[in-house]
């Protein structure tokens, strides 16, 4: 394990203890967290223990909600974390954020304000670079005005959350993948960002006014600096390293 990791679980125990801290302060100490939504292993010390079993306190203590691995894809909660970067709040079968958003309005609460004993939430999503999406829930059994909550604290409790998430991801060395990507020449961004807009090589040569070959010779030269393996991954890659932004990709 290298100095970098072994430092960061060093420093995951504080974190733990801060995030529950904030939650016990603030009437919400109820807490679920999940470093990268798209693993189906909960998220664990560095001997394999989940944090749900000995450091979060959840609603229902019988409900051990992290063995259910397609959790992740049915609570509106991860829909919407995946949805926004924004901490949001939930109340009363709705998700709100500081201002109005359509990305929320349209996500189902039904089956949390069908939940008993479930009573309000502010949730922390994590965007980090690579595609890597985590999150955390600080969550009360009954109304405690989260509404007046989330305006004093969302912007603490989103950079706990970030660092909580940030350095557990480190320590665990993910995305496996991950190194500090060579610079990108104008050329093979351009040609990344054509491709990501769906166009092949023959049409990135046209727009571009090169051969097809030297377009090929940009993408790979482009896949190889990112750690890519195909055109699909360096343009994802590129994507969450914002090299190809939204309207290409």
């Amino acid at each position: 394990m290298t100095d970098d990791r072994s430092t960061g679980w060093a420093q995951m125990p504080s974190l733990v203890r801060a995030v529950q801290a904030a939650g016990d302060a603030i009437g919400l100490p109820y807490i679920a967290a999940q470093a990268d939504l798209g693993d189906p292993e909960p998220m664990a010390d560095a001997d394999g223990r989940p944090y749900a079993e000995t450091s979060f306190r959840w609603i229902d203590p019988a409900h051990q909600y992290w063995r259910d691995r397609k959790l992740a894809l049915q609570i509106a909660f991860l829909t919407a974390a995946r949805l926004t970067a924004e901490p949001f709040y939930y109340s009363d079968g709705q998700l709100r954020t500081w201002r109005p958003t359509q990305l929320l309005a349209a996500v189902d609460c039904e089956q949390a304000k069908n939940t008993p004993n479930f009573g309000e939430a502010i949730i922390a999503p994590v965007h980090l670079p690579r595609g890597l999406v985590g999150a955390v829930f600080w969550c009360s059994r009954e109304p405690v005005g989260v509404a007046a909550l989330f305006d004093q604290h969302a912007g603490d409790l989103h950079n706990l959350a970030l660092k909580l998430v940030a350095t557990h991801n480190e320590a665990r060395g993910r995305p496996r993948n991950a190194t500090v990507p060579q610079t990108l020449t104008r050329r093979e961004v351009q040609c990344l960002r054509w491709a990501a807009a769906g166009k092949t090589d023959g049409e990135i040569g046209i727009i571009l006014s090169l051969s097809v070959s030297t377009v090929r010779f940009h993408l790979r030269n482009a896949a190889a600096k990112l750690g890519a393996t195909g055109r699909a991954q360096s343009i994802q890659i590129a994507a969450g390293l914002g090299f190809v932004g939204a309207r290409a990709a």
